[in-house]
């Protein structure tokens, strides 16, 4: 890790030296954001003061022991279209009174908008981070009006950024091609941490990530009762009480959800898995052209994952062999789960390969990037 440094101190117009403050605006509840944690506290180590805006939950935790500032924005309504209008809204205040900071990014397109005309009212530093293809994602995608709103603010909106990074190299690609403007990239991976081996008292499969459409979780409820093993799924979403409906109604007794679960419990689970799962199915562009940190967090952990045959992901592991492309139906699954546990010696050399691959794909080496991004906004 980057050690603390003044890189973030420079001198205003009179010749004092100023410290550069950063507001990051999100639109969930911060607890869970572990890019977002890993951002702010990369920043904050080099000199950066930040503050992290999000949502107020009822089930909002405090954050301990960060280098940055939170504001957590309480809303009436916490889903739908009054949801962005209102957080929108009261974004759009919250930023307008404040007075001592010098950019404000946006994490993806819902926040966006108010980042862009209070950086323009104060003449502040714009800055966009793409977590995703905003306009591309299943929620989205085939809903003509919503996303007709949606493409109208990237139009008006990402032109008029003073910097802009996303989550892979395809990605940017495609947004320089369609907003005209350059994108860095800043992959979505965690802090490394040296192997330590644990006990694998029984065999699991690991779904972590939010429940949302589009993920694959269907076919793997499907697939369950025929692995052999016990498939956890951690994290909630907008499918969270339909999938557990259809799990009750598959009388599978191996399926558990285990809600939310934070970052550091969340490390433990998922090293004592035998495989994690990463498919996805291609309901638009932002699924396509995916980087997850799912992906990233397995192969820390040193294990191997099931994934979609997508480009992010292809060229990767035709890298560093760390997955295994499944075809996404409830039979591929079941074919490619016993494929790996009746070869122990492949499933060793993947597992193997992960951990090779989490030596070069970690956030000690990614922060060198984001670093060098903010160094350039104001240098």
């Amino acid at each position: 890790m980057l050690k603390y440094c003044t890189i973030a101190v420079h001198k205003n117009e009179n010749g004092y030296c100023v410290v550069k403050h950063i507001i990051f605006t999100v639109t969930n509840d911060l607890t869970y954001d572990q890019r977002m944690h890993r951002i702010c506290n990369s920043l904050g180590r080099a000199g950066y003061h930040c503050t992290l805006v999000g949502r107020r939950l009822p089930q909002s935790q405090a954050l301990s022991h960060q280098l940055f500032q939170t504001k957590r924005l309480r809303c009436f309504y916490n889903k739908g279209k009054l949801f962005y209008l209102e957080y929108n809204l009261r974004l759009f205040i919250y930023l307008l009174f404040r007075t001592e900071f010098h950019a404000v990014c946006a994490i993806d397109l819902d926040t966006l908008l108010p980042a862009t005309l209070v950086a323009f009212i104060k003449r502040k530093k714009l800055g966009y981070d793409a977590h995703e293809y905003f306009t591309e994602v299943p929620e989205v995608v085939n809903r003509k009006l919503v996303k007709r709103v949606w493409h109208t603010v990237a139009k008006w909106c990402i032109p008029k950024t003073d910097f802009r990074y996303t989550v892979g190299h395809k990605l940017a690609e495609v947004f320089e091609q369609v907003y005209g403007k350059p994108f860095d990239v800043v992959r979505n991976v965690p802090v490394y941490r040296p192997f330590s081996k644990v006990e694998k008292q029984e065999k699991y499969l690991l779904y972590q990530g939010a429940l949302n459409e589009g993920r694959g979780l269907e076919q793997l409820i499907l697939a369950a009762p025929k692995l052999g093993m016990k498939v956890l799924f951690a994290g909630e979403g907008d499918l969270s009480d339909s999938l557990r409906e259809m799990a009750a109604q598959s009388h599978a007794e191996n399926i558990h959800f285990l809600g939310f679960v934070k970052p550091d419990e969340l490390k433990e689970i998922t090293a004592k898995a035998f495989l994690g799962y990463n498919l996805l199915e291609n309901k638009g562009l932002s699924y396509y052209y995916s980087l997850a940190n799912k992906f990233f967090d397995y192969a820390m952990a040193g294990v191997p994952c099931l994934i979609s045959p997508f480009p992010e992901y292809e060229s990767l592991n035709s890298i560093y062999k760390m997955a295994v492309p499944c075809e996404l139906t409830a039979q591929g699954i079941v074919e490619s789960v016993k494929a790996l546990v009746a070869d122990e010696n492949n499933y060793t050399q993947l597992s193997n390969n992960c951990l090779a691959a989490a030596k070069e794909l970690n956030w000690d080496k990614e922060e060198k990037e984001l670093l060098k991004i903010y160094e350039s906004v104001f240098k």
